[in-house]
């Protein structure tokens, strides 16, 4: 059966091959991005006064309330309540709920006619809740009592009907996934527009060398674009765990019920199949209590988030008057409040901050998930605020990237300055000397001492005479002088994956076609 929602296939071409015995041979279509998502909303209990988008209306008998004779007090009502945040699954609750009284009419549960009042009804509360009409109500708890509730105000006796063989617990982990791998995608989105905006950046400075560092002191002389590369294959491998992490989370909790399933004549694939799940998840308790996917999802963000971290810290760095690499446009540049020379490097410096944050998310899951007991514990409620606060920084970390990435300038003439410092071409020497026949740890030795005599004389390597040279080693002829200086040095250079200029504008080329870059608009 057809999925009910599609959408185009992702851009990143696959990761490694993923295997799961749960897998199946047609792949499944892709739901969708959402358009928009809201942000954190801070508990109602810890706020003064009432949010503007939620009401408190005198209590009514909750929908599990049947053996209960006292209604719960404001203070728990509050403390427990998850609508204030969880609001931001709606749309994936109402496919969820789509799904299942669909499933639940072709088994001949609920008749076609319930079934066609349902999917009306939730039509409806789609449309008020996009039109900014809907009202979530605190007493009613979350996400999807608020829908429920809503829709049996709403179509009355049928609305009743659609929780059958359905739980809250098989529910919600159904909408987590349905959000997490639409938030996926957006975040790929978000690593693709990053990648061409390095890419552009480096076809923008073609040839321009700049000191390569270790333990952050002067090495060999890279090309800018090489560097700039580097950031682009990280970027490349946080696709692909994202993806992989995709696939793993690609299958379907709903018919699970609250832990062991349903005597109901249920189909979990028909179901699965419409959400464009890969499979259902084969054991019930499994599919209530598994976390593994949320972990997975943080954990992957974490590391998109240290490698924006150490790219941030490079461009804050290189924009310091010390280095003087790059000079940030004004456009992406603050200024201080009392200082009025400054301009500062800020996003980058945010983007380098806010990675403790997603990192935080990460441990807070690790902590809340690490002694709960098989299979569903209320605990897991907090699964959803760090993973929302993960994705919204890690995509906002991802575009400010790119617009610093945009608006910068590499201050070519300080660069040339600062070559010469280091003895970067020091290592190509080694190498002419391993090419004359020389084993390299008497090469490294002799080229140490070339060094120690440019120390002495207050020069270059290539300031050195082939005399000089020669009493160090009679090898030496003219021919040195050819791999000497950061020029000749990165000429040398030829293995693959190399800072050559051929390697460089072969990795360019891949990345120009992988990405679709057109090299003919200006860049």
């Amino acid at each position: 059966m057809e999925s009910l929602l599609s959408s185009p296939t992702p851009f990143f071409s696959s990761p490694s091959t993923f295997v799961s015995s749960q897998s199946v041979s047609n792949p499944r279509p892709i739901l969708p991005l959402l358009h928009r998502s809201k942000p954190r909303f801070e508990p109602l209990w810890c706020t003064m006064g009432q949010s503007s988008e939620t009401e408190t209306k005198p209590k009514e008998t909750k929908l599990w309330g049947g053996r209960f004779e006292e209604s719960v007090t404001d203070i728990v009502e509050k403390f427990t309540e998850s609508i204030s945040f969880d609001r931001q699954l709606y749309k994936h609750d109402i496919m969820g709920s789509k799904a299942h009284a669909s499933m639940l009419a072709e088994q001949g549960l609920i008749s076609v006619s319930d079934r066609d009042s349902i999917l009306q009804g939730l039509d409806e509360i789609e449309r008020r809740i996009e039109a900014g009409e809907f009202v979530w109500r605190t007493d009613r708890e979350d996400v999807h009592m608020n829908i429920e509730a809503a829709l049996t105000d709403m179509v009355g006796e049928p609305a009743k009907k659609l929780h059958t063989a359905r739980s809250r617990n098989d529910q919600v982990l159904t909408d987590f996934r349905l959000w997490c791998r639409d938030a996926i995608d957006r975040i790929i989105a978000s690593i693709r527009h990053l990648q061409v905006a390095l890419v552009k950046l480096a076809l923008n400075n073609e040839g321009l060398i700049i000191p390569g560092y270790t333990h952050l002191q002067r090495a060999q002389p890279v090309l800018l674009q090489h560097l700039l590369l580097a950031y682009v294959e990280q970027l490349d491998r946080d696709a692909g765990r994202l993806l992989d992490c995709r696939a793993r989370l690609n299958f379907c909790p709903l018919g699970a019920c609250a832990l062991a399933g349903t005597g109901l004549p249920i189909d979990r694939f028909w179901t699965s199949d419409a959400l464009g799940f890969s499979a259902p998840m084969r054991n019930s308790i499994d599919a209530v209590s598994d976390r593994d996917f949320v972990l997975e999802f943080l954990s992957a963000n974490s590391i998109i988030a240290i490698h924006l971290s150490r790219l941030g810290e490079e461009w804050v760095l290189w924009a310091s008057e010390e280095f003087g690499f790059i000079t940030p446009s004004d456009s992406v540049s603050t200024g201080s409040s009392i200082m009025p020379q400054k301009k500062n490097p800020d996003p980058m410096e945010l983007v380098r901050g806010k990675s403790a944050r997603v990192i935080g998310d990460l441990v807070t899951l690790l902590t809340l998930c690490k002694g709960l007991p098989l299979a569903y514990n209320r605990d897991l409620q907090e699964d959803k605020e760090p993973m929302f606060d993960s994705v919204k920084t890690i995509i906002g970390m991802l575009e400010v990237s790119a617009e610093f990435a945009q608006n910068i300038a590499f201050n070519e003439e300080r660069i040339q300055k600062a070559l010469p410092a280091g003895y970067l071409d020091a290592t190509t020497l080694a190498d002419y000397l391993v090419k004359k026949g020389i084993p390299f740890r008497t090469s490294h030795d002799i080229v140490g001492r070339s060094v120690a005599l440019c120390v002495a004389k207050n020069c270059q390597l290539q300031d050195l005479s082939l005399d000089e040279l020669r009493s160090l080693n009679p090898v030496f002829d003219h021919d040195v002088y050819e791999f000497l200086g950061v020029e000749n040095a990165v000429k040398k250079f030829s293995s693959y994956g190399s800072t050559g200029s051929a390697c460089v504008a072969d990795q360019l080329d891949y990345w120009v076609t992988k990405l679709e870059i057109n090299r003919t608009r200006p860049q």
